[in-house]
């Protein structure tokens, strides 16, 4: 074994399996400002040694104080510049926790006003400064990266690309929201957004744009974000104690209205979908402000009331006379004299929507909240409740849903995604342990051999177990390799298929093909099964095709092979468009413009000669392979091969697999075998899955070695080979 090859290997693996390089510093956890809490003390800590990183932590875990602390040990360390950048009113609120916790904080308003220590200013104000100026910069409420599309969110990642620290605060997202996480991730320089979604989710064809985790890849993803995230919903959740932050109680009470629009039906229906919530709003609009006004007018208490429609906030302020508006017309001055005023108590009755002051502030000053109506989106509801519901929040909490009988579906919808996301929630803090740091070693793996008449199966990493074959031991090899990150069988390092780029693929790719060279006897050939790989809007910015096959040939002419023969393999187009919904293949599209429409992927075979004077010449006769059939197989497009043909699969297949096992087809093994290779030759395939060219191998009276990294695939390959070696038959080609 090349030892020095062996080492680069595993340093490799360790590059690909998240090994997140440090970009921070040390710091005792006893130089930590100690007003902290213990737990915020270790995040601290932990985010300094990071350097980029984010804190998930719920509403009320004390995510000022840890920002603060956190930009004034890069102060300490860089006798640089810091800026905190926070949604509107929110500045002023950090201030004042900044002189709790004696770390100064300067407000600034233009470039000008910049100098050595910590500044902060609003999202709305960040066009008018260069922020290079910065050594590092903190994202307050960082949902705001929420929007994959968003211009604020593209200017923060290209403004702060080479900023040396950075740190995103914000409560959990959503467990479902992966575009939140990816732009977090991008954000912070961990990786692209399109390199995550590529590693571990995969794209619903039928949907464009939505997608899900990979079956095998959720643990692996949520452990991945543990690598540069710190989500919590209590100090337990990271190995402290919880006891002083418990969440007081909160009453949740949904006032039905009557619906006395004309019914055709004898009780009220729901409506469905945005268009007809709107239009029952409307009608309901008076009589749910004139209840929302009752309420607040008959209390002596604070009371933030959330609507959703403009009339709906002018109604409210003209019941309310104590009241305040804040809409998205009026001024920023107004809206953060009214959201501070608020906050201190001068103000009694504020009414706003979600969207202008759910995020960020702290209401803990206030205990009673109305929702003068309900809209569908979970996020907006819990964000507007957390602003009075929170960690440190003396007082049990009111919230009153004023809802029309044709709102219910509404409410039950908020309902249920609340329960979800506590249950995905819990699920997922268990998971990323990030306090306990995620071991970034190659994992351990299993590893066996099976031996049989005519075979020999092998479970293992084909990089690694190639190296126990001999050289010029293997007559022929054919096989049909991980087609880049387009199908991940496993969420292990060594799956090739489970790259986070096409680079990234190609690199692991290469260790393998030296050595199936090395191998290879002089001379003989090796055939490799594969199709041009289909680009995505989303992912590569455009549709199209990238030349996989190209990449392939360019790869093994390196390594020393001859590129020699290709065939073309016919695929149903019809078929390829029912079950990929791909718009170049549909017929919809050629009507609206075919200019984006383009033919359906063939298959291809490539076949490559090893140099050298073959020792072991392979002949025909024309009685075992008669002209017409010559003539079939000498045809550079192979029309008659039957799709279908393949090994069974569904046992082999485990509950997390995604996609499906992609067995080549057996009719195309049968004609590379029979057309170049001889009876008793030792056929050779690095990803055997199945055992689908083992299995015509020893049909056809060949031998066969295989190496399959994904344990059930090996299972089911042992059998299908036992089941071919008590099958073996008289060559034929009829």
């Amino acid at each position: 074994m090349d030892f020095n090859g062996d080492q680069q290997y595993q340093n490799f693996l360790r590059q690909k399996n998240f090994s997140l390089e440090n970009k921070g510093f040390d710091v005792p956890i006893e130089n930590i400002n100690p007003l902290l809490f213990d737990f915020q003390k270790a995040i601290v800590v932990w985010c300094l040694k990071r350097g980029r990183s984010a804190i998930f932590a719920d509403c009320g875990l004390g995510k000022t104080p840890m920002q603060l602390e956190w930009a004034n040990q890069i102060c300490k360390k860089t006798s640089g510049k810091i800026l905190i950048l926070a949604p509107l009113a929110v500045s002023h609120q950090t201030k004042q926790e900044g002189i709790k916790f004696g770390i100064k904080v300067n407000i600034i308003e233009k470039q000008d006003d910049i100098k050595a220590g910590i500044s902060i200013t609003n999202y709305e104000k960040i066009h008018k400064f260069d922020v290079s100026v910065f050594d590092g910069v903190v994202l307050d409420e960082s949902s705001i990266l929420k929007s994959f599309t968003g211009k604020t969110k593209n200017a923060l990642i290209d403004m702060f690309q080479n900023t040396p620290f950075k740190l995103a605060c914000s409560a959990t997202p959503a467990p479902n929201d992966y575009m939140e996480l990816g732009n977090h991730c991008e954000f912070l320089n961990i990786m692209s957004r399109n390199e995550m979604l590529s590693m571990f989710f995969i794209n619903d064809a039928s949907h464009t744009g939505d997608w899900r985790l990979k079956g095998h890849a959720a643990d692996e993803f949520w452990r991945f974000i543990g690598t540069w995230a710190v989500m919590l919903q209590n100090p337990s959740d990271i190995g402290f104690s919880g006891d002083d932050f418990k969440l007081p109680h909160l009453k949740t009470m949904a006032i039905l209205l009557e619906d006395k629009t004309e019914k055709e039906t004898l009780f009220s229906v729901p409506v469905n979908g945005l268009t007809e919530m709107r239009k029952s709003k409307k009608l309901t609009l008076e009589e749910r402000c004139k209840k929302s006004a009752e309420l607040a007018n008959n209390s002596k208490d604070q009371w933030l009331i959330w609507c959703e429609l403009n009339d709906e906030s002018a109604t409210l302020k003209a019941l309310i006379p104590d009241s305040v508006e804040i809409s998205g017309a009026d001024t920023n001055e107004h809206k953060e004299k009214s959201m501070l005023g608020f906050a201190k108590g001068d103000i009694r009755i504020l009414i706003s929507k979600q969207k202008i002051c759910g995020f960020g502030m702290n209401f803990q000053n206030c205990h009673n909240m109305i929702f003068c109506g309900l809209g569908y989106s979970y996020e907006g509801y819990y964000q507007a409740t957390r602003r009075c519901w929170r960690y440190g929040q003396k007082n049990d909490v009111n919230i009153f849903m004023i809802l029309s009988e044709k709102e219910i579906g509404a409410l039950e919808s908020i309902q249920k995604k609340e329960s979800d996301h506590k249950k995905m929630n819990d699920t997922i803090i268990n998971t990323v342990r990030t306090y306990f740091n995620f071991n970034t070693l190659p994992k351990m793996y299993k590893t066996a051999t099976q031996t049989g008449n005519g075979f020999t199966a092998i479970l293992g990493d084909s990089v690694e177990k190639i190296k126990e074959i001999a050289d010029e031991s293997v007559d022929y090899s054919i096989y049909s390799p991980p087609f880049s990150s387009l199908y991940t069988y496993s969420n292990s390092e060594r799956d090739m298929g489970n790259s986070k780029n096409d680079g990234q693929f190609y690199e692991h790719f290469k260790f393998l093909a030296k050595d199936i060279e090395r191998i290879l006897k002089p001379g003989r050939l090796m055939s490799v099964h594969c199709m041009q790989l289909p680009t995505k809007k989303f992912k590569d910015g455009y549709i199209g095709l990238k030349d996989f096959r190209g990449e392939l040939i360019k790869i093994f002419e390196d390594v020393g092979f001859y590129y020699v023969s290709e065939v073309c393999i016919w695929k149903d187009p019809v078929v390829q468009m029912q079950r990929t919904k791909a718009l170049n293949l549909l017929h919809k599209q050629l009507k609206k413009d075919s200019s984006k429409c383009s033919q359906g992927l063939a298959d291809y075979v490539v076949t490559f000669r090893k140099k050298g004077e073959n020792q072991d010449p392979i002949r025909h006769t024309a009685e075992t392979f008669p002209v017409e059939i010559w003539q079939k197989y000498a045809s550079p497009i192979w029309t008659d091969i039957r799709q279908s043909n393949t090994l069974q699969k569904e046992s082999a297949r485990e509950q997390k697999d995604e996609k499906h096992i992609c067995p080549l087809q057996l009719d195309v093994i049968e004609r590379c075998l029979y057309l170049w290779s001889n009876p008793n030759d030792v056929v050779f395939s690095p990803f055997m899955g199945i055992g689908s060219e083992g299995y015509v191998s020893l049909k056809l009276g060949r031998k066969f070695i295989g190496i399959e990294l994904k344990e059930s695939y090996y299972k089911q390959a042992v059998e299908n080979l036992k089941a071919a070696s008590n099958l073996k038959k008289q060559l034929t080609i009829f």
